[in-house]
This record gives C-alpha cells, sequence and structure tokens, in this order.
C-alpha cells in the first residue's frame, strides 16, 4: 500500500479519536500577546486605544492538518472604566474533518491600585460550535486490496455531527511600568463538546510573566532605546502540561526573539519570532516559525504563524494610565 493512503488512514484516525473519544485540547499560537485576548480575556482595552487584530496558524503544513484563525476587536470604554472586546476563533482539523467556531463577548475592569500598579479584571462569555464532516473519514475495513477506498464501512456514524454549547472564562492581570503578570481560567463551565459519548472541555489553566527591560539609556527625548522582554507563559488542561519560555529583543521598532516550548514529557519545539512595531504607524506584524524537536521530527513541517494589527486612533482623551509593556507578538 502507498504512504498515501496510510496518511490518510493516519489522519483519520488521529482526528477521528480527538473529536469522539479523548479529552480535547485547545488550539495554541506561539505569538502569545500577538492574539492578546486569546491568551486572556483581562487584555481587553489594555491599548487604551481602539485595535483590531488577525491571527492565522497554519500546523503541520506537509500534511495539511492544522489550521485556525483568529479576529479580535478591542477598546477602552471611560463609561465603563474598562476594555470591551469581540473575537472569532475558527480551528480546522483535517482539512475540514473536525471544524470549532466560537464567538467571544469579553469586559475587562481596569482598576489603578497606586500611582504605579494597576490591576485589569476580564470576563468572557462564549458561543462554540463544533462540526464533524463523518463523510470525509476513511477506515481501514474501506480498503480493497487492488482498487482502494470503496468499499462500504461498517463504522456507525453519531446521531448528530454538530455540537454547540455556551462557555465562560475569566482572566486578571497585574503590571507596573516594566514588570507584568497574569493569571486566566478558561472553560469554566466545561462543556460536554463530544459526538458519541459525554466528554467535558476541561479547564485550561495559563499563567503568564514578563519584564520590559531598558538595556540602554534614553539621553534625548527621541534617540533609540533598546529593551529585552523575558516572558514565561505556562499552560495545563486537564493530563497535558505546556511551558513556553521566550526572549525578545526590540529595537527601533523592530523586535526579534527566540522561544523554546515543551511539555510534560520532552521538549517540543523552538520557535523564532520576529516583527515590525512601527512608533509612528498604526499597525505591525508579526511572523513565527515553529522547528519541532520532539520525536515526532520536523517531518509535518513545523508550523507557520503571521500576526497583523491595526490600532486606530483614540476618540476619547486618555487617562494617565501605563499600558502594559510586553511583547507584541
Amino acid at each position: 500500500m502507498s504512504s498515501k493512503p496510510m496518511m490518510r488512514i493516519y489522519w483519520s484516525l488521529l482526528i477521528c479519536l480527538f473529536a469522539l473519544n479523548l479529552k480535547a485540547q485547545d488550539p495554541h499560537f506561539s505569538q502569545y500577546y500577538a492574539n492578546p485576548l486569546y491568551l486572556n480575556p483581562a487584555f481587553a482595552g489594555s491599548e487604551r486605544c481602539p485595535r483590531f487584530i488577525m491571527n492565522y496558524r497554519n500546523q503541520f503544513p506537509a500534511f495539511g492538518a492544522y489550521q485556525t484563525y483568529s479576529a479580535s476587536y478591542d477598546q477602552y470604554s471611560p463609561a465603563l472604566n474598562g476594555g470591551l472586546g469581540l473575537m472569532v476563533l475558527r480551528d480546522d482539523a483535517g482539512n475540514g474533518t473536525l471544524t470549532s467556531t466560537e464567538v467571544n463577548g469579553i469586559y475587562s475592569y481596569h482598576l489603578k491600585v497606586s500611582r504605579k500598579f494597576f490591576i485589569l479584571a476580564g470576563f468572557q462569555a462564549t458561543f462554540r460550535q463544533r462540526s464533524l464532516n463523518w463523510g470525509s473519514f476513511t477506515f481501514p475495513d474501506q480498503i480493497d486490496p487492488f482498487y482502494g477506498f470503496v468499499l462500504p464501512t461498517s463504522e456507525v456514524a453519531p446521531g448528530s455531527t454538530t455540537n454547540n454549547h455556551v462557555d465562560l472564562s475569566t482572566g486578571l492581570i497585574g503590571y507596573t511600568k516594566n514588570f507584568f503578570f497574569g493569571v486566566a481560567a478558561h472553560h469554566l463551565t466545561q462543556p460536554n463538546e463530544a459526538f458519541f459519548t459525554n466528554s467535558q472541555l476541561p479547564i485550561k489553566l495559563t499563567t503568564h510573566i514578563g519584564a520590559n527591560i531598558p538595556i540602554t539609556k534614553k539621553r534625548l527625548h527621541n534617540s533609540i532605546q533598546n529593551y529585552l522582554i523575558p516572558n514565561i507563559v505556562f499552560q495545563t488542561q486537564g493530563p497535558f502540561t505546556q511551558i513556553t519560555y521566550g526572549l525578545a529583543f526590540a529595537r527601533n521598532g523592530i523586535a526579534a526573539g527566540l522561544g523554546l516550548r515543551q511539555n510534560s514529557v520532552n521538549i517540543d519545539a523552538m520557535i523564532l519570532n520576529v516583527g515590525f512595531i512601527p512608533d509612528k504607524l498604526p499597525w505591525r506584524i508579526g511572523y513565527s516559525y515553529d522547528y519541532t524537536i520532539s520525536e515526532f521530527s520536523n517531518a509535518g513541517g513545523g508550523a507557520h504563524e503571521i500576526s497583523l494589527a491595526y490600532q486606530f486612533p483614540c476618540k476619547v482623551k486618555r487617562k494617565r494610565i501605563e499600558t502594559i509593556k510586553c511583547p507584541k507578538f
């Protein structure tokens, strides 16, 4: 049998296992801070001015296996003393075999604790729909040794190929001028998202921490200043644990960084980030590549990720509140 039919069986069975039987795990982005509302709902309104962000991730492009898209908008509202956000996300596994589409509404309360310390508390409500394209699955009992996938399967389709549910999440961020930390808890309601048997989506807990360290003195008002931005993101969801270490360097609108992601068993991937963040332009763009160094190797092609953000001009008078100086990608 050729390798192509075998790969079809492999991905069909893998997606089927995750869709029908196993505890699911959220899609992830390597550019955490280029998709801030996905990382922590407390980020809503953190830039004060309105912003629009788009993200795209293609994981294992050699197999065409996993693609994730997201778009978000958020802004600060003085009347609500906090930020409002809207985020739409779509995750596609196996070229439409298993898809997940969600719409998120977010509110973040902003509290000025002292002149130098601020707290943001975010709340998120989600409507999610998971869809299964049963006709795209292929199973071993469909294989004819001479003609390939021509036989009917004995596998029984689920009663419904869509699953709709509502979900709730929350998050908290604390920050000063050069230091930030945050925690978030997603899927507090642990919705049942299975197609056959009951399978609750586990709570995802996230802790992130980092600093913005100037490494040169700014002698003049318009002089260039360099920054080192170390950060760590720790996530756990059901039996899965993931830690990502990052270090970025920023100078004059150009940023670059390296990251290392590991799980509870081994080191998963090395991450290369580059970004263009012009001071006088309203947009920024980032690109990252994950080079897989686990036992799976880089046979799947790693992962490519692109982020694009646009900062709208402020229509309201800014308060004297520092924005969070964390990585932008």
